[in-house]
């Protein structure tokens, strides 16, 4: 998951409730200072939040972008149930199209990690709502064997365990360079994940096929961004992944799985190259 080193979004972020026919989505929204050169609609990953795109919010909509980071179903602050099937990934990728109908559209669709997943079938789903699509840290089919394992291992303490109890575990096995982000805000925010959300999504996550071709069919400008290092896809795989969708693609330097709380400057500045191209 992604660390954000703080869970206050800067001023003049609007953190509100996104009305859409798939129910509330909770989100920060920031304006740029002038008329929006377009709205960009920020995807999580799996165990993240809105929060993990904080550091990305002011450079974004400095640059004149609308900017709206959202929770997923399930996710911190944006209500689900305890019933797996109503996180299959069609579903969330419904709830995707639901919220960019409610934003200034088409919209630049961005998903890191699990959301890259969830936003490339939403794009499969309904292409028209968008103007782009960003994958980042998200790679065409399931994570490699060694994540596949611990997802395993994390859904079957999540059957059996509290999500208080399974913190705990998390927490003794982090390395001590992990406790420079925001320890109370990470735990605030595990907590309220449903648990059901956390096993029904990391199954996708172990089990998705690639659908590169079907993405590649669809006319829509891709962009593949990630770290040089990446322990859930390689990054050589990211780079295939990109050849074959014929899309512009990015290494941050410096970063690993999460460009967006490693270089955030980097990534939006990236991010803006790409947009006002499109």
């Amino acid at each position: 998951m992604s660390r954000p080193h703080t869970f206050i979004p800067p001023s003049g972020t609007r953190t509100h409730p996104l009305r859409t026919v798939r129910g509330d989505f909770a989100v920060l929204d920031v304006l740029p200072p002038t008329e929006p050169r377009g709205t960009a609609l920020l995807l999580p990953g799996y165990m993240g939040s809105k929060e993990d795109f904080i550091a990305l919010l002011e450079p974004l909509s400095h640059a004149g972008y609308r900017v709206v980071a959202v929770d997923g179903r399930g996710q911190y602050e944006t209500e689900g149930t305890d019933r797996q099937e109503t996180y299959g990934q069609g579903e969330l990728a419904l709830d995707v199209l639901a919220q960019a109908a409610e934003l200034d559209g088409p919209v630049h669709l961005l998903g890191h990690s699990l959301g890259g997943q969830i936003a490339r079938a939403a794009v499969l789903l309904d292409a028209s709502p968008f103007r782009s699509l960003t994958l980042m840290s998200s790679g065409p089919a399931q994570v490699v064997e060694a994540q596949q394992l611990k997802v395993k291992m994390l859904s079957d303490a999540l059957a059996t365990l509290s999500m208080a109890e399974v913190w705990a575990a998390m927490r003794a096995l982090d390395p001590p360079e992990d406790a420079a982000a925001d320890g109370e805000g990470l735990r605030r925010r595990w907590l309220r994940h449903r648990a059901a959300q956390l096993i029904a999504t990391g199954r996708q996550l172990v089990t998705e096929p690639d659908r590169v071709a079907e993405l590649a069919a669809v006319p829509l400008p891709v962009h593949v961004l990630s770290g040089e290092r990446d322990d859930t896809w390689p990054v050589e795989l990211l780079d295939t992944m990109a050849e074959r969708l014929g899309a512009r693609r990015t290494r941050i330097a410096g970063a690993e799985h999460s460009p967006n709380t490693d270089r955030p400057e980097q990534t939006a500045a990236a991010l803006v190259s790409f947009w006002d191209g499109v």
